[in-house]
C-alpha cells in the first residue's frame, strides 16, 4: 500500500489514509489490526497483554499492509520489548502512558518510527523534546486514561498545533467523516480511532459491548479517580457505577482485573470498559473496512462541501 503518500502521517506509517486504529488492551490484537490495515489505515498491536505480544507475529497471516505497536509504558519498562518489535518488522510505533524518552532512542536505533500520545501541550512539548516524530493527541472525551485538568479536543489539538512542528495523530471525539474532517481542519495530519473500531464487526469483543456502545448517549460514560491526577473514561455500568461511588482504586481493582470476562464473555457487570464519549454518536456495527472508506472518502467530501459554501456566502 502507500502508492502515493496524502501527507506526512501516510508517508511515515507507510500506508493509504491517515487513520489509525487506538491501541486497546486485550482488544488491539491481530483480528482487529489486520482488518485495519487491509483497508488502507494503520492497525496497532497492543504489547501490553501476552496475547497481543504474541499477534505480533500472528498478524503477518492476516495482511500484508502496514501494522504499526504500542508500548505502554507504564506497564512495559522491559528494552526487551524493541528487539520483538524488530523481530516481527515492526516500523511504526506509539508510546504512552509514560517518559517518552525511555524507549525513544532505542526505537529509533532500530529503524522505527515513534509517536508519543500526549494529553497536555506540556507533555507534547516534553514528547517534542525527546525526539520523536510525532504526536497522538488526545482530548479528555476519549476512552481510557486520562489526566484529571485535561482539555478537549477542540481545545487541545489546535494548542499543540500551534506550538509543534511533527505532525499529528487526532484521537478523542473522533468517529466519522465530519469528527475526522474538523480535526484536520484543526491542525491534525490524521486520526486515531478506538470505541468507533470496538463496536465494529472484526472487533473481538463480545457482542454485548458493542451494542453497550450502539445504545449510549453522549452522557453514559463516566470519568472513574484512579490515582492523583488520573483518571479512566469507561462506558456506564452498574459496575462503574459503583467504582465511581467508591472514589477509590483500590476499591475498584479486582473489577479491573476481571476485564477479560466483560470484553469476551459479555458480562458488563464483571468490570468496566475503557469507552469515549463518541459512543453516543455510534449507532451501527459495520466492517472496520467499511467504517475507514466511508469515513476518508466523506471526510474529503466535507471538507469540499465546506469550501464551496464559504465561497457561495
Amino acid at each position: 500500500m502507500n502508492a502515493g503518500a496524502v501527507n506526512r502521517v501516510c508517508e511515515l506509517a507507510r500506508i493509504d489514509i491517515p487513520i489509525v486504529q487506538a491501541p486497546m488492551t486485550y482488544i488491539a490484537g491481530a483480528q482487529l489490526a489486520a482488518a485495519v490495515s487491509n483497508a488502507g489505515a494503520l492497525g496497532i498491536i497492543e504489547t501490553t497483554s501476552a496475547q497481543g505480544r504474541a499477534d505480533l507475529h500472528r498478524v503477518r497471516d492476516l495482511t500484508r499492509g502496514s501494522v504499526g505497536a504500542n508500548i505502554a509504558l507504564l506497564f512495559n519498562r522491559d528494552p526487551v520489548v524493541v528487539d520483538l518489535l524488530v523481530a516481527n518488522d515492526i516500523r511504526f510505533v506509539t508510546t504512552s502512558a509514560g517518559d517518552p524518552s525511555l524507549f525513544t532512542d532505542r526505537l529509533h536505533d532500530a529503524g522505527i518510527t515513534v509517536f508519543h500520545v500526549v494529553g497536555t501541550l506540556a507533555a507534547a512539548q516534553k514528547a517534542v523534546d525527546a525526539g520523536v516524530d510525532g504526536l497522538v493527541v488526545e482530548g479528555v472525551e476519549g476512552g481510557g486514561f486520562k489526566n484529571r485538568f485535561g482539555a478537549s479536543t477542540m481545545v487541545l489539538l489546535p494548542l499543540v498545533a500551534a506550538h509543534v512542528d511533527v505532525p499529528i495523530v487526532a484521537a478523542g471525539g473522533i468517529c466519522d467523516a465530519r469528527s475526522m474532517a474538523a480535526a484536520l481542519v484543526l491542525g491534525a495530519d490524521g486520526v486515531q480511532m478506538g470505541t468507533r473500531l470496538l463496536a465494529s464487526a472484526d472487533s473481538p469483543v463480545h457482542g454485548n459491548l458493542k451494542q453497550a456502545v450502539v445504545h449510549a448517549d453522549e452522557t453514559d460514560t463516566v470519568l472513574l479517580p484512579l490515582d492523583g491526577k488520573r483518571m479512566m473514561r469507561v462506558i456506564r455500568t452498574q459496575a462503574a457505577e459503583k467504582i465511581d461511588g467508591a472514589r477509590s482504586f483500590e476499591d475498584g481493582g479486582a473489577a479491573l482485573q476481571r476485564v477479560q470476562r466483560l470484553y469476551f464473555d459479555g458480562d458488563m457487570d464483571a468490570s468496566v470498559a475503557n469507552t469515549g464519549q463518541v459512543a453516543g454518536r455510534i449507532d451501527a456495527i459495520l466492517p472496520a473496512a467499511d467504517i475507514i472508506k466511508q469515513m476518508w472518502t466523506g471526510c474529503r467530501e466535507v471538507l469540499a462541501a465546506t469550501a464551496q459554501r464559504l465561497e457561495a456566502d
